[in-house]
Protein backbone atom coordinates (compact mmCIF):
# COMPACT_ATOMS: atom_id res chain seq x y z
CA UNK A 1 0.00 0.00 0.00
CA UNK A 2 2.58 2.82 1.00
CA UNK A 3 4.59 2.02 -2.44
CA UNK A 4 1.01 2.68 -4.56
CA UNK A 5 0.34 6.09 -2.37
CA UNK A 6 4.17 6.89 -3.63
CA UNK A 7 3.65 6.27 -7.28
CA UNK A 8 0.46 7.70 -7.14
CA UNK A 9 2.37 10.93 -5.77
CA UNK A 10 4.92 10.70 -7.54
CA UNK A 11 2.55 10.64 -10.94
CA UNK A 12 0.05 13.43 -10.09
CA UNK A 13 3.47 15.51 -9.20
CA UNK A 14 4.82 14.34 -12.99
CA UNK A 15 1.58 15.29 -14.12
CA UNK A 16 1.13 18.64 -12.82
CA UNK A 17 4.73 19.92 -14.17
CA UNK A 18 3.33 18.87 -17.29
CA UNK A 19 0.53 20.87 -16.86
CA UNK A 20 3.02 23.62 -15.55
CA UNK A 21 5.12 24.08 -18.62
CA UNK A 22 2.29 23.01 -21.04
CA UNK A 23 0.09 26.32 -19.78
CA UNK A 24 2.35 28.80 -21.83
CA UNK A 25 1.66 27.01 -25.38
CA UNK A 26 -2.23 26.34 -24.17
CA UNK A 27 -2.85 29.00 -22.04
CA UNK A 28 -5.20 26.73 -19.87
CA UNK A 29 -4.21 27.56 -16.19
CA UNK A 30 -2.12 24.56 -14.99
CA UNK A 31 -4.84 24.74 -11.76
CA UNK A 32 -7.99 24.35 -13.40
CA UNK A 33 -6.02 20.79 -14.66
CA UNK A 34 -4.57 20.39 -11.19
CA UNK A 35 -8.31 20.91 -9.48
CA UNK A 36 -9.83 18.36 -12.49
CA UNK A 37 -7.46 15.76 -11.52
CA UNK A 38 -7.62 15.82 -8.29
CA UNK A 39 -11.38 15.53 -8.63
CA UNK A 40 -10.85 12.61 -11.14
CA UNK A 41 -8.68 10.78 -8.45
CA UNK A 42 -11.23 11.38 -6.15
CA UNK A 43 -13.82 9.30 -8.04
CA UNK A 44 -11.74 6.66 -9.19
CA UNK A 45 -11.23 6.18 -5.57
CA UNK A 46 -15.55 5.80 -5.17
CA UNK A 47 -15.46 3.94 -8.50
CA UNK A 48 -12.76 0.97 -6.99
CA UNK A 49 -14.08 1.42 -3.15
CA UNK A 50 -10.83 2.52 -2.29
CA UNK A 51 -10.86 3.45 1.68
CA UNK A 52 -8.74 7.46 2.32
CA UNK A 53 -8.52 8.56 5.23
CA UNK A 54 -10.03 12.34 6.19
CA UNK A 55 -7.64 14.78 4.62
CA UNK A 56 -9.21 17.94 5.34
CA UNK A 57 -6.92 18.50 8.41
CA UNK A 58 -4.07 18.85 4.87
CA UNK A 59 -5.57 21.76 3.13
CA UNK A 60 -4.89 24.14 5.76
CA UNK A 61 -1.30 23.14 6.48
CA UNK A 62 -0.60 23.12 2.57
CA UNK A 63 -1.99 26.31 2.25
CA UNK A 64 -0.24 28.26 4.88
CA UNK A 65 3.05 27.07 3.61
CA UNK A 66 1.61 27.23 0.03
CA UNK A 67 1.32 30.98 1.12
CA UNK A 68 4.61 31.69 2.69
CA UNK A 69 6.76 30.39 -0.33
CA UNK A 70 4.16 32.02 -2.97
CA UNK A 71 4.74 35.61 -1.17
CA UNK A 72 8.45 34.60 -0.85
CA UNK A 73 8.84 34.22 -4.60
CA UNK A 74 7.23 36.74 -5.95
CA UNK A 75 8.94 39.31 -3.48
CA UNK A 76 11.88 37.61 -4.16
CA UNK A 77 12.10 38.48 -8.03
CA UNK A 78 10.80 41.96 -7.61
CA UNK A 79 13.64 44.99 -7.88
CA UNK A 80 12.88 48.38 -6.35
CA UNK A 81 14.68 51.13 -7.52
CA UNK A 82 12.99 54.30 -9.13
CA UNK A 83 12.23 53.12 -12.23
CA UNK A 84 9.93 50.93 -10.58
CA UNK A 85 8.34 53.08 -8.37
CA UNK A 86 5.13 54.62 -10.97
CA UNK A 87 4.43 50.52 -10.93
CA UNK A 88 4.34 49.77 -7.36
CA UNK A 89 2.17 53.05 -6.39
CA UNK A 90 -0.47 52.19 -9.33
CA UNK A 91 -0.37 48.62 -8.46
CA UNK A 92 -0.81 49.22 -4.90
CA UNK A 93 -3.18 51.19 -5.46
CA UNK A 94 -5.23 49.11 -7.61
CA UNK A 95 -5.07 46.33 -5.52
CA UNK A 96 -6.28 47.78 -2.07
CA UNK A 97 -9.23 50.42 -4.07
CA UNK A 98 -10.76 47.12 -5.90
CA UNK A 99 -10.05 44.94 -2.47
CA UNK A 100 -11.81 47.52 -0.71
CA UNK A 101 -14.84 48.64 -2.80
CA UNK A 102 -15.70 45.03 -3.59
CA UNK A 103 -15.56 44.02 0.13
CA UNK A 104 -18.22 46.85 1.32
CA UNK A 105 -20.52 46.15 -1.69
CA UNK A 106 -20.66 41.95 -1.46
CA UNK A 107 -21.14 42.76 2.91
CA UNK A 108 -23.94 45.44 2.21
CA UNK A 109 -25.33 42.62 0.47
CA UNK A 110 -24.95 39.91 2.96
CA UNK A 111 -26.31 41.74 5.63
CA UNK A 112 -29.34 43.42 3.85
CA UNK A 113 -30.12 39.66 2.84
CA UNK A 114 -29.44 38.29 6.32
CA UNK A 115 -29.92 40.78 8.16
CA UNK A 116 -25.92 40.19 10.70
CA UNK A 117 -23.68 42.81 11.98
CA UNK A 118 -21.82 44.70 8.79
CA UNK A 119 -18.46 43.32 10.96
CA UNK A 120 -19.39 39.73 10.44
CA UNK A 121 -20.74 40.19 6.89
CA UNK A 122 -17.32 42.31 6.16
CA UNK A 123 -15.23 39.51 7.62
CA UNK A 124 -17.28 37.29 5.17
CA UNK A 125 -16.61 39.33 1.82
CA UNK A 126 -13.29 39.77 2.36
CA UNK A 127 -12.19 36.50 0.72
CA UNK A 128 -13.54 37.44 -2.24
CA UNK A 129 -11.96 40.08 -2.40
CA UNK A 130 -8.27 38.55 -2.91
CA UNK A 131 -6.40 38.11 -6.13
CA UNK A 132 -4.44 34.96 -6.06
CA UNK A 133 -1.20 35.18 -6.75
CA UNK A 134 -0.50 31.20 -6.22
CA UNK A 135 -3.13 31.42 -9.76
CA UNK A 136 -2.06 34.45 -11.48
CA UNK A 137 1.31 34.49 -11.85
CA UNK A 138 2.50 31.08 -13.01
CA UNK A 139 -0.63 31.97 -15.64
CA UNK A 140 0.94 35.00 -16.54
CA UNK A 141 4.30 33.56 -18.43
CA UNK A 142 3.22 34.07 -21.53
CA UNK A 143 2.49 38.09 -21.32
CA UNK A 144 5.25 40.86 -21.65
CA UNK A 145 7.97 42.12 -19.12
CA UNK A 146 5.84 44.49 -18.13
CA UNK A 147 2.71 42.94 -17.59
CA UNK A 148 3.91 40.16 -15.37
CA UNK A 149 5.74 42.67 -13.20
CA UNK A 150 2.05 44.37 -12.79
CA UNK A 151 0.56 41.13 -12.19
CA UNK A 152 3.40 40.13 -9.74
CA UNK A 153 3.33 42.97 -7.79
CA UNK A 154 -0.41 43.18 -7.80
CA UNK A 155 -1.46 39.94 -6.84
CA UNK A 156 1.71 39.76 -3.98
CA UNK A 157 0.11 42.91 -2.31
CA UNK A 158 -3.64 41.65 -2.69
CA UNK A 159 -2.48 38.84 -0.76
CA UNK A 160 -1.19 40.84 2.01
CA UNK A 161 -3.89 43.76 2.13
CA UNK A 162 -5.80 41.21 1.85
CA UNK A 163 -4.86 38.81 5.25
CA UNK A 164 -3.99 42.27 7.04
CA UNK A 165 -7.66 43.57 6.38
CA UNK A 166 -9.15 40.26 7.24
CA UNK A 167 -6.99 40.06 10.55
CA UNK A 168 -7.40 43.79 11.53
CA UNK A 169 -11.41 42.90 11.44
CA UNK A 170 -11.20 39.87 12.92
CA UNK A 171 -9.58 40.76 15.81
CA UNK A 172 -10.64 43.96 16.71
CA UNK A 173 -14.08 44.00 18.58
CA UNK A 174 -14.32 47.90 18.29
CA UNK A 175 -12.74 49.46 15.15
CA UNK A 176 -11.52 53.19 16.66
CA UNK A 177 -8.41 55.17 16.52
CA UNK A 178 -6.83 53.16 19.15
CA UNK A 179 -7.03 50.03 17.26
CA UNK A 180 -5.82 51.45 13.67
CA UNK A 181 -2.71 53.12 16.14
CA UNK A 182 -1.98 49.48 17.20
CA UNK A 183 -2.16 47.51 14.14
CA UNK A 184 0.16 50.29 12.47
CA UNK A 185 2.56 49.56 15.73
CA UNK A 186 2.48 45.87 15.02
CA UNK A 187 3.51 46.80 11.30
CA UNK A 188 6.32 48.70 12.02
CA UNK A 189 7.80 45.85 14.51
CA UNK A 190 7.22 43.25 11.63
CA UNK A 191 9.18 45.54 9.37
CA UNK A 192 12.01 46.26 11.73
CA UNK A 193 12.41 42.82 12.40
CA UNK A 194 12.29 41.84 8.93
CA UNK A 195 15.50 44.06 8.00
CA UNK A 196 17.15 42.55 10.98
CA UNK A 197 16.46 38.77 10.14
CA UNK A 198 17.56 39.83 6.39
CA UNK A 199 20.88 40.87 7.78
CA UNK A 200 21.10 37.81 9.72
CA UNK A 201 20.21 35.38 7.39
CA UNK A 202 22.58 37.10 5.17
CA UNK A 203 25.24 36.71 6.81
CA UNK A 204 24.51 33.30 7.45
CA UNK A 205 24.00 32.60 3.71
CA UNK A 206 27.82 34.24 3.20
CA UNK A 207 29.24 31.90 6.05
CA UNK A 208 27.73 29.05 6.42
CA UNK A 209 30.51 26.32 4.94
CA UNK A 210 27.86 23.51 5.43
CA UNK A 211 26.51 21.34 2.29
CA UNK A 212 22.65 21.54 3.61
CA UNK A 213 22.09 25.52 3.51
CA UNK A 214 19.11 26.63 2.44
CA UNK A 215 16.33 24.08 4.09
CA UNK A 216 17.40 25.37 7.33
CA UNK A 217 16.90 29.10 6.12
CA UNK A 218 13.29 27.86 4.40
CA UNK A 219 11.95 26.43 7.73
CA UNK A 220 13.46 29.26 9.80
CA UNK A 221 11.40 31.45 7.72
CA UNK A 222 8.43 29.76 8.20
CA UNK A 223 9.21 29.26 12.18
CA UNK A 224 9.09 33.45 12.02
CA UNK A 225 6.17 33.64 10.20
CA UNK A 226 4.22 30.95 12.44
CA UNK A 227 5.52 32.51 15.86
CA UNK A 228 4.55 35.88 14.54
CA UNK A 229 1.11 34.31 13.60
CA UNK A 230 1.11 33.61 17.16
CA UNK A 231 1.32 36.74 18.56
CA UNK A 232 -1.37 38.27 16.18
CA UNK A 233 1.35 40.22 14.33
CA UNK A 234 0.69 40.62 10.52
CA UNK A 235 3.33 37.46 9.84
CA UNK A 236 2.81 38.24 5.94
CA UNK A 237 4.39 41.38 5.66
CA UNK A 238 7.46 39.49 7.53
CA UNK A 239 7.74 37.60 4.28
CA UNK A 240 7.27 39.93 2.20
CA UNK A 241 9.71 42.67 3.45
CA UNK A 242 11.98 39.69 3.88
CA UNK A 243 12.30 38.87 0.04
CA UNK A 244 11.85 42.25 -0.40
CA UNK A 245 15.11 43.08 1.59
CA UNK A 246 17.13 39.77 0.25
CA UNK A 247 16.40 40.04 -3.57
CA UNK A 248 17.76 43.89 -3.39
CA UNK A 249 20.60 43.64 -1.36
CA UNK A 250 22.34 44.85 -4.59
CA UNK A 251 21.26 48.29 -4.39
CA UNK A 252 22.76 48.64 -0.32
CA UNK A 253 25.90 47.63 -2.42
CA UNK A 254 27.75 51.71 -2.28
CA UNK A 255 27.36 51.29 1.67
CA UNK A 256 30.90 49.78 3.18
CA UNK A 257 29.15 47.80 5.82
CA UNK A 258 28.05 45.45 3.30
CA UNK A 259 31.21 43.83 2.47
CA UNK A 260 31.14 42.26 5.69
CA UNK A 261 28.66 39.88 3.80
CA UNK A 262 30.93 38.84 1.20
CA UNK A 263 28.24 40.43 -1.66
CA UNK A 264 30.02 38.58 -4.70
CA UNK A 265 29.34 35.01 -2.65
CA UNK A 266 26.29 36.47 -0.94
CA UNK A 267 24.85 37.12 -4.61
CA UNK A 268 25.55 33.59 -6.20
CA UNK A 269 23.62 31.74 -2.81
CA UNK A 270 20.74 34.11 -3.22
CA UNK A 271 20.48 33.28 -7.13
CA UNK A 272 20.35 29.37 -5.59
CA UNK A 273 17.89 30.27 -2.54
CA UNK A 274 15.32 31.48 -5.39
CA UNK A 275 15.77 28.23 -7.31
CA UNK A 276 15.16 26.13 -4.55
CA UNK A 277 12.10 28.04 -2.91
CA UNK A 278 10.57 28.33 -6.46
CA UNK A 279 10.80 24.36 -6.55
CA UNK A 280 9.29 24.35 -3.08
CA UNK A 281 6.56 26.56 -4.11
CA UNK A 282 5.65 24.26 -7.03
CA UNK A 283 5.53 21.32 -4.88
CA UNK A 284 3.72 22.58 -2.28
CA UNK A 285 1.35 24.73 -4.87
CA UNK A 286 0.87 21.65 -6.97
CA UNK A 287 0.12 19.34 -3.37
CA UNK A 288 -2.29 22.08 -2.51
CA UNK A 289 -4.65 22.07 -5.74
CA UNK A 290 -4.49 18.57 -6.46
CA UNK A 291 -5.76 17.73 -2.91
CA UNK A 292 -8.45 20.99 -3.03
CA UNK A 293 -10.23 19.48 -6.33
CA UNK A 294 -9.86 15.74 -4.64
CA UNK A 295 -11.79 17.39 -1.64
CA UNK A 296 -14.33 18.91 -3.92
CA UNK A 297 -17.66 17.33 -5.20
CA UNK A 298 -19.96 17.92 -7.81
CA UNK A 299 -22.89 18.82 -5.62
CA UNK A 300 -20.58 21.52 -4.64
CA UNK A 301 -19.61 22.53 -8.13
CA UNK A 302 -23.27 22.78 -9.67
CA UNK A 303 -25.19 24.08 -6.33
CA UNK A 304 -27.63 26.47 -8.08
CA UNK A 305 -28.49 27.94 -4.96
CA UNK A 306 -25.30 29.59 -4.83
CA UNK A 307 -24.31 29.81 -8.58
CA UNK A 308 -26.30 33.31 -9.15
CA UNK A 309 -24.19 34.49 -5.95
CA UNK A 310 -21.00 33.46 -7.79
CA UNK A 311 -21.49 34.38 -10.83
CA UNK A 312 -22.88 37.95 -9.31
CA UNK A 313 -19.25 38.49 -7.50
CA UNK A 314 -17.51 37.28 -10.61
CA UNK A 315 -19.43 39.87 -12.59
CA UNK A 316 -18.71 42.37 -9.73
CA UNK A 317 -14.78 41.72 -9.57
CA UNK A 318 -14.48 42.38 -13.13
CA UNK A 319 -16.41 45.80 -13.56
CA UNK A 320 -14.94 46.69 -10.25
CA UNK A 321 -11.53 45.93 -11.67
CA UNK A 322 -12.18 47.78 -15.31
CA UNK A 323 -12.61 50.82 -13.59
CA UNK A 324 -10.08 50.48 -11.43
CA UNK A 325 -7.46 50.11 -14.59
CA UNK A 326 -9.38 52.83 -16.43
CA UNK A 327 -8.77 55.51 -13.50
CA UNK A 328 -4.82 54.48 -13.90
CA UNK A 329 -4.39 54.77 -17.17
CA UNK A 330 -3.85 51.15 -17.61
CA UNK A 331 -4.80 49.30 -20.83
CA UNK A 332 -7.85 46.67 -19.49
CA UNK A 333 -6.25 43.83 -22.04
CA UNK A 334 -5.41 41.26 -21.22
CA UNK A 335 -4.79 42.57 -17.51
CA UNK A 336 -8.52 42.88 -17.33
CA UNK A 337 -9.62 39.14 -16.63
CA UNK A 338 -6.23 38.55 -14.58
CA UNK A 339 -8.23 38.76 -11.01
CA UNK A 340 -8.42 35.14 -10.13
CA UNK A 341 -9.19 33.70 -6.49
CA UNK A 342 -8.11 30.94 -5.13
CA UNK A 343 -5.39 29.81 -1.94
CA UNK A 344 -6.14 32.76 0.14
CA UNK A 345 -9.72 32.75 -0.47
CA UNK A 346 -10.15 29.20 0.84
CA UNK A 347 -7.57 30.12 3.84
CA UNK A 348 -9.47 33.31 4.97
CA UNK A 349 -12.84 31.03 4.51
CA UNK A 350 -11.59 28.32 6.46
CA UNK A 351 -10.10 31.06 9.14
CA UNK A 352 -13.98 32.75 9.77
CA UNK A 353 -15.33 31.36 13.30
CA UNK A 354 -18.92 29.84 13.09
CA UNK A 355 -19.44 32.49 15.35
CA UNK A 356 -18.87 34.91 12.51
CA UNK A 357 -20.19 32.49 9.13
CA UNK A 358 -22.37 34.00 7.26
CA UNK A 359 -25.09 31.21 5.88
CA UNK A 360 -24.87 32.59 2.61
CA UNK A 361 -21.06 31.76 2.22
CA UNK A 362 -20.35 28.36 2.05
CA UNK A 363 -18.14 25.49 0.57
CA UNK A 364 -20.48 26.13 -2.65
CA UNK A 365 -20.29 29.49 -3.33
CA UNK A 366 -16.52 29.59 -2.62
CA UNK A 367 -15.69 27.45 -4.67
CA UNK A 368 -17.57 28.19 -7.77
CA UNK A 369 -16.31 31.68 -7.56
CA UNK A 370 -12.61 30.38 -7.65
CA UNK A 371 -13.77 27.88 -10.54
CA UNK A 372 -15.49 31.51 -12.38
CA UNK A 373 -12.53 33.27 -11.64
CA UNK A 374 -9.99 31.21 -12.76
CA UNK A 375 -12.39 29.78 -16.01
CA UNK A 376 -12.54 34.05 -16.79
CA UNK A 377 -9.32 34.76 -16.93
CA UNK A 378 -8.33 31.88 -19.16
CA UNK A 379 -10.99 32.88 -21.78
CA UNK A 380 -9.21 36.67 -20.81
CA UNK A 381 -5.69 35.12 -21.78
CA UNK A 382 -7.10 33.09 -24.87
CA UNK A 383 -9.23 35.40 -26.53
CA UNK A 384 -6.13 38.75 -25.86
CA UNK A 385 -4.34 39.80 -28.57
CA UNK A 386 -1.01 38.66 -28.47
CA UNK A 387 0.76 40.38 -25.84
CA UNK A 388 3.90 42.15 -26.99
CA UNK A 389 7.04 42.45 -25.48
CA UNK A 390 7.49 45.92 -24.52
CA UNK A 391 7.32 47.35 -20.36
CA UNK A 392 3.51 48.62 -18.65
CA UNK A 393 3.33 51.66 -19.63
CA UNK A 394 -0.24 53.77 -18.79
CA UNK A 395 -2.18 54.60 -21.99
CA UNK A 396 -1.54 58.17 -21.60
CA UNK A 397 2.20 57.31 -22.36
CA UNK A 398 1.97 55.27 -24.89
Amino acid sequence: MPIVIIITICSLLLLAYIFDISSALTKIPSVILLLLTGWVVRQLTFLFAIEIPDLNPLLPIFGTIGLILIVLEGSLELQLNKTKVPVIKKSFLIALLSMVVLAFILAYTFQYYEYISFKSALLNAIPFCVISSAIAIPSVRGLSSGNKEFVIYESSLSDILGVLFFNFIAMNEIINAQSFVHFGFSIIIVVVGSFVSVLGLSFLLSRIRHHVTFSPIILLVILIYAIAKLFHLPALIFIFVFGLFLGNLDELKRFKWIEKFRPVKLDREIAKFKEITIEATFLIRALFFLLFGFLMSAHEILNTETLPWAVGTVIAIIAIRLIALKVAKFPAQPLLFIAPRGLITILLFIAIVPEQASAIVNQSYIIQTIVLSVFVMMIGIMTSKKDKAKPLTSTSQS
